[in-house]
């Protein structure tokens, strides 16, 4: 359903999904000068029934939370803020045909020519039917993948490279199921790097690496994927647990976006539990450092300045109010697919 953004009606906006982003999401919509909450969709039969401010800390709102699609599809929202764990395309489908927009930060829709031919135009097709934009966003990638390199190449005549690393310093980060389960942190190194992590960051950040050379006019030959294990030099304690010395501590994945041979974009996620590693790295605290090397050369650090016992509260905000305040340029946005370039540069209303 496009909306002139010079409407004075507030955008009605569903929430769908209350995980640890959608409940930060969620939180920014009741806050929103210019947005009302018209539904929230859950997924738990715990989480169905109740109201809104519930779950998200905030006083009551007289919404009550649902399961069901068909009830989410009646509300008639300008836009849906789609945060589940994983795409479902029919159910997406289903709300761009009802006519409402959506946001999501479950990816898939950074780089419009690499999705898959048969989803691209089901989804454009939904788009079509009920006159609606989709576009994907978040903090990485999204926001220090895409919005703040395109900032940085607008000095540039001449690129030769453009460098993002991102670091995360988990030490403080009390997931011990996360960190050894999941992550793999506090192991025995493998004699080659998890092929399936490797899979994962060339689909999560691969479209926004091609989607800034496109931009720029240089398209990539290849996107290449890789990764380095640093261990503990010697057993130490984190918020976690222990990790014993000899075992994986610091992980680094690269992803390479190639032309005429050689990096011309790179993006770089090291996570680290301590700095006390074998081999030794060049590590920074958490945040972000870009480098553009060109005819205009840049060196940006973004470090995130809160104490790493409260990183794990802060850091969804990254994420989820980006999604936010994407949503007014998304609902006034031609119809179909909506990539970062396709908007205008849009910011926060705090008032």
């Amino acid at each position: 359903m496009q909306r002139s953004a010079r409407s004075d009606r507030p955008l009605r906006v569903v929430q769908w999904g209350t995980g640890t982003i959608g409940t930060r999401s969620l939180s920014a919509v009741l806050g929103h000068p210019h947005m009302e909450l018209a539904g929230v969709r859950v997924h738990s039969p715990d989480k169905a029934g109740r109201d809104a401010g519930e779950l998200c800390g905030a006083g009551p709102t007289g919404i009550v939370t649902t399961t069901g699609l068909d009830e989410i599809l009646a509300l008639g929202a300008d836009c849906v803020l789609y945060m589940p764990r994983a795409t479902d395309h029919d159910e997406l489908c289903a709300l761009l045909a009802s006519g409402a927009n959506v946001v999501t930060t479950t990816g898939g829709f950074h780089h419009t020519a690499g999705i898959d031919p048969a989803v691209r135009r089901r989804v454009e097709d939904s788009c079509a039917r009920g006159g609606t934009s989709i576009h994907a966003t978040g903090s990485s990638p999204g926001f220090i993948t895409e919005a703040v390199p395109l900032v940085l190449a607008s000095v540039q005549r001449r690129l030769d490279a453009l460098t993002i690393h991102e670091y995360a310093d988990l030490s403080g980060r009390n997931s011990p199921e996360l960190l050894f389960g999941v992550m793999g942190f506090g192991r025995t190194p493998a004699a080659a790097f998890d092929e399936h992590r490797l899979a994962h960051i060339r689909s999560s950040f691969g479209p926004s690496l091609r989607l800034l050379a496109d931009a720029l006019g240089l398209p990539l030959d290849s996107v290449e994927a890789s990764g380095q294990l640093a261990t503990a030099a010697h057993t130490t304690g984190m918020a976690a647990g222990v990790l014993r010395a000899g075992t994986v501590a610091a992980q680094r994945m690269t992803l390479s976006g190639l032309r005429d041979g050689r990096a011309l974009l790179e993006f770089n996620a090291t996570w680290y539990c301590t700095t006390d590693l074998d081999p030794a790295w060049d590590l920074r605290p958490t945040g972000w450092h870009l480098t553009v090397d060109g005819d205009t050369p840049l060196d940006v650090d973004m470090r995130f300045p809160v104490p790493l016992d409260r990183l794990a509260a802060v850091s969804p905000g990254y994420t989820a109010h980006r999604a936010v305040n994407a949503v007014p340029a998304v609902c006034s946005a031609a119809p179909g697919i909506r990539t970062t370039v396709d908007l205008p540069l849009f910011t926060a209303a705090l008032a």
